[in-house]
């Protein structure tokens, strides 16, 4: 509902600054860049108001590999690699 009165806004809007304005190629560039601000502005701002889907798509979680013999066992450790921080697995073993 917020969205579609939000771009009927709009639309109202650019329809009329187009409309008042006069056929001048002199005047009508800045009536035609201020409506699409203005128009952009409004629906820009429907947009991030809007709600975000309250649940993400799905989601795989890798089972847990089997434990090793003589006492190792996998861990993730985080890293920085100079960008971001990274997980990697790493076997540990005692």
């Amino acid at each position: 509902m917020k969205k579609t009165l939000a771009a009927s806004l709009a639309i109202a809007t650019i329809a009329a600054s187009l409309t008042v304005t006069p056929a001048s190629a002199q005047r009508g560039v800045g009536a035609g860049i201020a409506a699409g601000l203005i128009g952009g502005a409004i629906v820009g701002g429907a947009i991030a108001s809007s709600r975000a889907a309250p649940y993400g798509g799905p989601v795989y979680y890798e089972e847990a590999p089997p434990p090793p013999p003589y006492g190792c066992h996998w861990r993730h450790e985080r890293y920085w690699d100079g960008y971001a921080w990274n997980v990697r697995p790493v076997r540990v073993c005692y």
